[in-house]
């Protein structure tokens, strides 16, 4: 599996626990990209979706939560691509929960020296809470009809993420728009200009 780059973190899915699954992409392609190749990336990703507050001091992050988050990741991408296909499996459906059932991370509101309230994290970040914020998103989500309602599958070629499509008609058709949606695009106007390559 390739690996990518920070930049390349994405968090347009809509829910928490898809933008983890996201952090694998092209997973229908020959060469699948890893988005959290190491423990940087994880740390970048934590802040980025915002499950820690900014300036959240990460060192406790290595590569034990790395592998957690992995198989968490891998957990949740099937039994939500599963359960939009049908049924997950039970067992993974209990793995979910229990994952879930570690309590949160405690915030507090903090002020700022120019007297701003701010979040913040009543202790050290724990991994096992990190992960159960991700599992409760899921959990909602797979319990939410209206939430379900709204999953999709990308239309482009090599995609296989989730994203929740709240867009007006309910008519959006890529898990982003300047990514495959653009790719669709190019490609579409590459047939026209040469129908050879249809």
């Amino acid at each position: 599996m390739a690996a990518a780059s920070g930049y390349d973190l994405r968090f347009d899915s809509g829910r928490i626990c898809l933008d983890l699954v996201a952090t694998v992409g092209g997973r229908l392609s020959e060469a699948p990209v890893e988005r959290l190749g190491g423990v940087e990336p994880l740390r970048a990703w934590l802040l980025g979706a915002g499950l820690v507050p900014g300036g959240t001091p990460l060192d406790v992050v290595d590569h034990r939560w790395l592998v957690r988050f992995r198989a968490a990741r891998d957990l949740l991408h099937r039994i939500v691509h599963t359960e939009v296909e049908g049924h997950a499996a039970g067992a993974d459906l209990e793995r979910m929960n229990a994952l879930a059932a570690t309590a949160p991370p405690a915030l507090r509101a903090v002020r700022t020296p120019d007297g701003t309230l701010v979040r913040a994290l009543a202790g050290k970040p724990d991994c096992g809470a990190l992960l159960s914020q991700i599992a409760r998103d899921a959990v909602q989500l797979l319990t939410d009809p209206v939430a379900r309602g709204q999953l999709r599958r990308c239309e482009g070629e090599t995609c296989s993420l989730l994203y929740l499509d709240t867009s007006r008609g309910r008519r959006r058709r890529w898990c982003s728009s300047e990514i495959c949606g653009n790719r669709e695009r190019v490609a579409r106007h590459r047939r026209r200009v040469n129908p050879a390559l249809g």
